[in-house]
């Protein structure tokens, strides 16, 4: 057997190897959107669905979807996953923590759904939202018209 697609390309760089950093881009009337339904649940946790599309390392962000059957409470929020229809632009989630902790609890890693979180915390301005990976690391957030 032939293993040599394991072994490194000799004229590849050691920066060549290394991960690209992921990007969300996040339109106007998204970030919005999130400020507004999480200052209409407060003090209870809101949850919503983000639409989107990946493009290489970039995660674009342009709409959001109301979960069915979602539940809130002061601190969880959910909606159970067996009762969304497919569609391949549901990209992740965007909820409240009206805590005022923008940093993603065990929960809320546990039940990571696709593939970012976006958190808003408390007084829910645009500088309170930040968006994370599956393994709760900060992933760099851009406002785009």
């Amino acid at each position: 057997m032939d293993f040599s697609f394991l072994k490194r390309n000799k004229n590849s760089n050691a920066s060549d190897s290394r991960p690209k950093k992921k990007i969300v881009t996040i339109t106007k009337n998204v970030v919005d959107g999130i400020i507004s339904y999480s200052k209409m649940h407060h003090p209870y946790e809101g949850i919503l669905i983000l639409e989107g599309e990946r493009r290489k390392t970039e995660i674009h962000i342009n709409n959001l979807v109301i979960p069915p059957f979602s539940v809130h409470g002061p601190f969880y929020s959910g909606f159970p996953i067996n009762e969304l229809p497919f569609d391949l632009k549901y990209i992740g989630t965007a909820h409240s923590h009206p805590s005022g902790s923008s940093q993603p609890s065990l929960e809320d890693l546990n039940h990571f759904y696709g593939l970012i979180s976006i958190i808003i915390s408390h007084p829910y301005e645009e500088r309170d939202l930040r968006a994370f990976d599956s393994q709760g690391r900060e992933v760099p957030l851009v406002k785009t018209e």
